[in-house]
Formats: C-alpha cells, structure tokens, sequence
C-alpha cells in the first residue's frame, strides 16, 4: 500500500465507523479522560468535526491540553483506527447548522441552542488495524493454532496525516 492509499483508508474507516472515544487531559492535565462521541470527518478540510456542549469539560481539558486521541472501534468487522491530534473548540453557529442531525436531539431541543460548540481536531497521525472480518480472521486463527503458524490476520500501519 502507498502513503496516500493508507491516508484514504484512515479516513474511510474513520467515515465508515462514524463513533469515537474521545480522550483528553482532565482539568488537572494529569489524568486521562475518554468518552463516545459522533464524528464528522471531512476530508477536505482535514478535520474530524463533533457537536459538544459548553457546559460540559472538553472545552476547559482542550485549553489546557489540546492534544487528544481518537479511537475507532468497530468490533464486529475488527477494524480499528487510534488517531493523534490537536483540538479546538469554537463558537461556529454555521458549521453547528452544517453538522446538525436527528440524533443530536437527542442532547439539545434545537440547532439554536446557544450552548452548542463545535470540537475540532486536527488530525496528525493514525494507526489502524483492518482485518478481512471476523469469519475470516477467525479461521485464520484456528488453521494458525492447529498448525503453530502465525495468522495473517490483516493491516496495521501508522500513518501521518
């Protein structure tokens, strides 16, 4: 695989998983702290969007900290991506209409919600782990475990975005 083809395929997985674990640094900048979160990638501009709440922390351990860690799990198709960077948030009323969904109802009773801050990360290094699926990884291990060969059980690279 070349350079480019390993970025693209961070960002499909990234786009294809859709939810996070957002991790930061606590207030005190000593602990680490992770929570789900929904992304929105955008490629072009080469960034991971996510919809936050001023009352919540992220905004303080961003000021702080700024660098946080991304990670995408989806389980069933054992494809992961941990992505490095560095965060902002902003006051941005346009992109929070641009972002806006169904599901963010479920947090706030309108687009207009004052509150609503939009969390942006800058994304500067990924590593993803992509496997041809769980049947296939599955044997894979089993033929490895009765022959004491060692599984082929996919991709793994880092990459710098």
């Amino acid at each position: 695989m070349t350079h480019h083809t390993d970025q693209d395929r961070v960002w499909t997985l990234i786009e294809d998983i859709g939810l996070c674990m957002l991790v930061t640094h606590d207030g005190s900048g000593d602990e680490l702290r992770a929570r789900p979160m929904s992304a929105h990638p955008s490629r072009d501009e080469d960034a991971i969007y996510f919809l936050t709440d001023a009352r919540d922390h992220k905004d303080d351990e961003v000021a702080i900290n700024d660098n946080v860690c991304l990670t995408f799990a989806d389980n069933g198709g054992y494809r992961y991506v941990s992505v490095t960077g560095t965060a902002n948030v902003m006051d941005d009323r346009r992109k929070v209409e641009e972002l806006w969904s169904p599901a963010a109802k479920a947090f706030w009773d309108s687009k207009d919600d004052p509150s609503i801050r939009v969390l942006r990360v800058r994304p500067s290094m990924a590593e993803f782990w992509d496997s041809p699926g769980k049947i296939v990884t599955s044997v894979k291990m089993a033929v490895a475990a009765v022959t004491g060969g060692k599984p082929d059980l996919g991709t793994n690279r880092k990459v710098s975005l």
